[in-house]
Parts: C-alpha cells; structure tokens; sequence
C-alpha cells in the first residue's frame, strides 16, 4: 500500500512537471475566488449598485470601461493605470480622454475587496465583475463571469488610439477593428447594444445632427441641435437612447431603424448594408439581445488575460505596486 501512495505522489508529480514543460496556461474560471475569497463577488456588487444607484449613467460607464480595456492589450486592467514617467496612461488616449468614467467606483470596489481578502482579487477581474454587475442594475442580463485574470504592469496609450472605435467610424471600419478582436458583424452589432443605456457628448454627435443627411430623421435631429450647437459646448449631454436612456432594453436597436441612432457609429448599422439583418432581429427579439450580448460580454472577457504567473495582483487599480 505505502508502495503503491508513493508511486501515486511520483505519477503525480510528473505529471505536473510534463504540464510545466509544455507551458499549461491557467485557465480562467468562475469558481476561481470560491476559496481564496469567497465573499468578493457580493462585495463588488455591492459597490457596484450603490454607485448606480446615486446616478444610473454609471452603468453604462462601467460596462465601457470593460469594453475598453480588454480592446487594448486584453482584459488586464491597463485601462485603470495612471500616468508615470514610464507609463503612457490609456486614460489620456483620444477615446478615453474626458470621456472615459468610473475609475472611482473600481478603486472604490477594489479597497472593500482588499479589507477582506488583500493581494488576491485583480482589478482587471473587478472590471468583468462590474460591468456584468452594471448591467443587471439597470435591468439588462447578466452572465457568469469567468475570473483568474491578472493585472498588468503597462499600459499602451498607441494601442488604445489605434483599437478602439470612434463614434465617427463607419461600418467597414468597425467590422474591421472588431475582427481583429476575434468578432464577428453579430457579435459587434450585440456589443454595441450597450449604447442603449448612458449618454454621449455634444462632439461626438455634432456632424452627425448638422449633416442633414438621408440617414437621420430630421425631427430626431432638431430635437438633438437644443443643446448641441453646430460650436461650443462640446461636453454637453445626449442620450444615446431617447426613448428608456436608463433602462437596459433593445429600444437602441428600434431607434436606429428609425434612423435616430445618436452616434454615426450607431447608425451606420443599420443603413443598407450587411448587418441590417441583425439590428432588425434584436428590434424585434429582445431575448435574443440578451442572450447574444450576454454571450458576447463573456467572449469578451477572454481576450488575452494574464493568468498563472502573468502579470501581478495591483493593490491599488491605478498604480503598479
């Protein structure tokens, strides 16, 4: 029998040592905190909802800053660093720049996990958890997430203006960005239903509402000129969807068969071409909005996270240790 356990630890071990050599990448996993620290996920969420619940836009500023950084570098937190004498900060990127919101209610989430369970949460792994806690707040789905990403210890300012999209894009440009993250036209045109909660500024809408062009309705572009003039006041507010701005729902997708998308970026989807087709399904089917958005989050999640003995666990979000 003695013979046998040592034979069994000796077939254990070289199987760990075979895995070694072949550079087993750790997965990611849902369970992943269950031992380590149990109560993370309610304490995030409970961080999460009391920040919405003092100003429903945050949602859809969390659920952004998700979006955005795992299009740069994958879901490793880059997006959350500060700006170092070795560190080109993303927050100063042309999408991020006076637009991109919530770092507070990250490191907010991150000091309430490390009171009960320091060095062993990642903010890259908060991020995930808020954004699918930011959509259940405001009524949209919500979805396991996976956890075990890790931290990283740079940031790629180029990255960020390079790979992300901009609300003046038009739909080749998108198909092309979002395929190069491994999606496809479904699977944007689901993402992008993200704009049916939050607000957009006066700048990224302007051309748009004074193009007086054939795919915008024109009373939904008068209503939208009050407050956006054709100069100036480039910060000033919009919805993106008009209709239920707070509620998470398919209503973006009936605006932009209305042609009252807010955002080029918006309505280039549905004005002619090859993903008409989606944005027409998800008007009608709200479930299965849901369901691909879901689905799309969650792959989402996998793009390029550092895991194992990759990156570090920051012990604050904006700053290396």
């Amino acid at each position: 029998m003695a013979v046998n356990k040592f034979f069994g630890a000796i077939s254990a071990l070289s199987l760990l040592l075979l895995l070694s050599s072949f550079g087993c990448k750790a997965q990611l996993s849902a369970t992943f905190y269950d031992y380590t620290c149990p109560n993370a996920l309610t304490t995030i969420r409970s961080t999460i909802r009391s920040a919405i619940s003092c100003e429903r836009r945050m949602a859809a500023s969390l659920i952004r800053l998700h979006f955005h950084d795992c299009f740069v570098q994958g879901c490793d937190g880059s997006v959350l660093l500060d700006e170092t004498p070795t560190i080109q900060s993303e927050k100063t990127s042309k999408a991020n720049n006076d637009s991109a919101r919530g770092f507070n209610v990250i490191e907010d989430a991150k000091t309430a996990v490390e009171k009960i369970c320091p060095g062993v949460v990642s903010c890259a792994d908060i991020l995930a958890v808020a954004a699918r806690d930011s959509s259940a707040a405001v009524g949209g789905p919500s979805w396991t997430v996976k956890l075990g990403r890790r931290d990283s210890t740079t940031a790629s300012r180029s990255l960020a203006d390079s790979d992300l999209p901009a609300p003046f894009h038009q739909l080749n440009t998108l198909i092309s960005l979002f395929s190069n993250k491994g999606f496809t036209p479904r699977e944007m045109v689901a993402l992008s239903g993200a704009h049916t909660v939050g607000q957009a500024q006066c700048f990224t809408f302007q051309q748009r509402i004074y193009s007086n062009g054939a795919d915008i309705d024109a009373g939904f572009a008068s209503n939208r000129r009050r407050r956006c003039p054709p100069t100036g006041r480039n910060s000033n507010l919009a919805p993106l969807d008009l209709v239920t701005p707070n509620q998470f729902d398919n209503n973006y997708y009936k605006n932009l068969v209305q042609k009252k998308g807010l955002l080029i970026s918006d309505q280039t989807l549905f004005n002619g071409s090859s993903t008409d087709t989606f944005v027409t399904e998800y008007s009608q089917n709200p479930q299965t909005f849901s369901s691909d958005f879901s689905a799309a989050m969650i792959k989402m999640g996998d793009l390029s996270p550092l895991t194992g003995q990759d990156g570090i666990i920051r012990r604050v979000c904006s700053a290396i240790n």
